[in-house]
This record gives C-alpha cells, structure tokens and sequence, in this order.
C-alpha cells in the first residue's frame, strides 16, 4: 500500500494491544508472512529470472527462458537439481560458488532482508 498507514504503522497500532503472549505471537508470525508475501509478490518474478539464467549459463544450458513463472520456477527446480546431482558427483561446474552466495542472497531479499543487511 502506498497510503498511510504502511503495514509497518499498522502492525505497531495493533500488536501492543494484545496483551496474551499467544496471540501476539501469532500476530507477529502473521504480519511476518505478509511481509514477506509483499516482497514475494514485489521482486520474486524477477529473482527466479535471474536464478534460472544463472543456473542455465553455469549448467551450459542454451534453451530460452520461459514467460510463464510456473514453468519458470518448475525450471529453477529441475536446474538446482541437476546442479546438486553435479555437485553430489564431483563435478562442480566453475562458478558454482558464486551462483549459490548471489541465489542465497536473493531470496533472503524475500525473506529475511533484515538478516541479509545485518551480515554483508
């Protein structure tokens, strides 16, 4: 939402006024999963892109990205398997450090940003 109150404002009006331990936590799990659903929904389509190309040019794979994001996601699990098989086998294909430390990196930009600016 781009008006006030931001989820931020909302979520400090209402979890001070739960005063059962349960419930807060609860409130905060949930306004958790929306942040990161918010985020999900904000830079996900361009970060599975971007993992699925970097996957495709370290594995030597030259087939086109798919449009779809199903497809594009059902492809980024067929790729990190492939690459955890390779890796499994003794054949770690150059590169593969890098790709897993930016991958990593994206997808706490989804899930734990907070986390991720803390340790860089």
């Amino acid at each position: 939402m781009q008006d006030r109150p931001d989820a931020a404002e909302l979520a400090q009006a209402v979890l001070p006024g739960i005063d059962d331990p349960r419930l807060r936590f609860r409130t905060l799990v949930a306004a958790n999963g929306l942040g990161i659903l918010e985020r999900e929904i904000a830079l996900g389509a361009p970060l599975v892109r971007r993992e699925v190309g970097s996957l495709a040019r370290l594995l030597g794979h030259a087939d086109p990205l798919p449009d779809d994001p199903g497809e594009l996601r059902r492809r980024a699990v067929d790729l990190n398997r492939e690459l955890a098989q390779r890796i499994r086998a003794g054949d770690t294909p150059e590169g593969a450090l890098a790709h897993l430390v930016a991958t990593v990196a994206d997808k706490l930009r989804i899930a734990s940003p907070r986390y991720l600016e803390r340790y860089r």
